[in-house]
């Protein structure tokens, strides 16, 4: 192979390793999520509003939404895919609103809200490291 034919081929810096296993990391997430969402839709669980056809409209709305979508995301994330993080933050977004927004209704689970803003938070830095490494380099 002559010496022009050949590509120089980057080693992922560790800001990009992390990032690809904080993506996997929340693909399973994703995953248990939708998992617990289709849960609630199919009624595996006792409870009085733990089957789609009991349920108030607005847990049906949110959750059909949310039982489509992270599990959607979770593929994305895994597959590293752009898109994976789009899905992710449209779930996150709409659980943040329905837990923050309208307590009433949802309930407020902290615990969900937090996560989502950690990760957030994490994924947010590691772009901007990531980016300045970049611009650095050139």
């Amino acid at each position: 192979m002559s010496s022009q034919a050949r590509i120089a081929v980057a080693a992922p810096t560790m800001a990009e390793g992390a990032l690809a296993w904080l993506h996997r990391l929340v693909a399973v997430y994703c995953l248990l999520f939708g998992i617990l969402y289709w849960i609630r839709l199919i009624g595996l669980n006792d409870g009085l509003t733990w089957r789609f056809d009991t349920m108030p409209i607005t847990w049906q709305a949110a959750s059909v939404l949310l039982a489509v979508f992270f599990p959607f995301a979770a593929i994305g994330l895994w597959m590293l895919a752009s898109w994976g993080p789009v899905l992710w933050l449209i779930c996150a977004i709409t659980e943040i609103v329905m837990y923050v927004g309208f307590p009433q209704i949802y309930g407020f689970r902290i615990g969900a809200v937090a996560t989502h803003c950690i990760v957030a938070a994490l994924y947010l830095t590691l772009r901007l490291v990531i980016y300045l490494q970049r611009k650095r380099i050139t």
